[in-house]
């Protein structure tokens, strides 16, 4: 079929060609329908049927392409993970935190209500916002609630090895044997510290931050007033959330309705009826249940434990964070949580109290009074960042490095540092691939 080869050189295949091979190769005139034949769907230039591959460049000689099949069309990317990621930024206590939700997606669900309301159509509700539990959520509340007992015992004993540093000014912490250079405080005279910390042992409330929310019988029923507030207790929101989720704690009864409740827009027109709340509830012993689902001289019930024994209960301290944090993002899903958008005041409920207690920003103009809107996770669970030292035995972190160190969870870097393994969703976060320059590389840097 070829009268003459002048020149063969054929591409290997590469990226950039998509798999295209090309060579020169000269045909007789009446060889070309052959050639089409063996190239199946080409096209010629000169109107042959196969000259898309086939290119005259001169009277018989040709061109030719051959594109080989791309076998990886099917093959999945693969996921590159980040090398670094950055924490949340800190808002200033000088403006309202930005609503979870859009505000326009919150005024058309008010229109919508308003709208119903003005046709007397009742308001579609679905459990547990008419009151009902939700089934399938009460053994997810179960878990959580294990698992705080577990966290807590577990940082208890923890900080009996780790060192934990606290700042006396401000609300830093560091897990470390002394504590960072990093001239990053912003407490009172900071400025005559040049904005270095004042660093004393810290506790266990340093790490994992207590946020406490009032405990009602029934949280559809009359809202805590700035003068009965208090004939409530204080509990963890965590604890709140799992018990108005169907927990069952004798210390802290709640009401359980079997009907639902009913609503025309905003106002409430069949509860049940008012149930009698019972009395604050006594402290009890320290042996008791009250006292596993609080903080309070935690060191002091749990001693230190075997040097043999630490890693397996910083693993079991770091699964007990990631399960309570899992649990309370799916039971917020679903139950209404409530936080102040000017302070870090979180109430547990479908509405928020009436107690003045807010000092924020322009708190003059609310009369004392929080700013509610719907809370996030991290406001009910707060991780509460601190700075990833890689050696907890080393030099203290440099004020002029501080873009190459990152950050982490207070819970995740004690147990990191008492021997649990680091999980993958917070490597970025801790830089973990980033060399921290040392030496001379150190000094060089701006």
């Amino acid at each position: 079929m070829l009268q003459q080869l002048t020149a063969v050189a054929l591409a290997p295949w590469t990226p950039s060609n998509n798999g295209a091979s090309f060579g020169l190769v000269e045909f007789k005139s009446s060889q070309l329908h052959v050639l089409g034949s063996s190239f199946h769907g080409l096209k010629l230039q000169d109107g042959h049927p196969h000259s898309s591959a086939i290119a005259r460049i001169r009277p018989g000689i040709f061109i030719c392409a051959y594109k080989r099949p791309n076998r990886g069309h099917n093959m999945k990317k693969r996921e590159i993970l980040p090398q670094n990621v950055d924490i949340p930024p800190i808002l200033s206590r000088k403006q309202k935190k930005p609503y979870p939700i859009p505000l326009k997606k919150i005024q058309q669900a008010a229109r919508a209500d308003k709208k119903l309301a003005e046709m007397g159509i009742e308001k579609p509700l679905e459990p547990p916002k008419n009151g009902l539990l939700v089934p399938g959520l009460i053994p997810v509340a179960y878990g959580v609630l294990d698992a705080w007992k577990v966290l807590i015992r577990g940082l208890a004993q923890l900080l009996h090895v780790v060192p934990v540093h606290a700042c006396s000014e401000c609300s830093e912490v560091h897990v470390a044997q002394i504590g960072h250079d990093i001239q990053d405080c912003r407490g009172p005279n900071s400025g005559t510290r040049r904005s270095f910390h004042s660093w004393i042992k810290g506790s266990i409330n340093d790490v994992l931050i207590p946020i406490e929310s009032y405990h009602m019988y029934d949280p559809y029923g009359r809202r805590i007033r700035h003068e009965t507030r208090f004939n409530y207790d204080r509990i963890p929101a965590v604890v709140e959330l799992c018990i108005q989720a169907g927990v069952e704690l004798p210390e802290y009864p709640s009401r359980r309705r079997t009907e639902p409740i009913r609503m025309i827009g905003k106002k409430v027109i069949d509860m049940g009826g008012y149930a009698e709340e019972p009395g604050p509830c006594s402290s009890g012993s320290s042996g008791s249940v009250i006292m596993e689902l609080d903080t309070h001289r935690a060191l002091e019930r749990f001693p230190a434990p075997a040097e043999a024994e630490v890693p397996m209960i910083a693993q079991q301290t770091l699964n007990a964070y990631e399960k309570v944090k899992w649990g309370v993002t799916k039971l917020m899903k679903k139950y209404s949580v409530k936080a102040c958008g000017y302070c870090s005041e979180v109430h547990v409920g479908p509405w928020g109290h009436n107690a003045k207690l807010c000092g924020e920003f322009k708190h003059q103009w609310r009369d004392g009074k929080h700013g509610w809107q719907d809370a996030i996770v991290d406001e009910v669970f707060p991780p509460n960042y601190v700075w990833h030292v890689k050696d907890p035995k080393g030099p203290s972190l440099k004020n002029a490095l501080k873009r190459f160190y990152g950050k982490a969870p207070a819970v995740v870097e004690l147990c990191v540092q008492a021997g649990a393994r680091v999980p993958d969703k917070y490597k970025p976060m801790m830089r973990l691939d980033i060399v921290v320059p040392e030496g001379e590389a150190a000094d060089l840097v701006a």
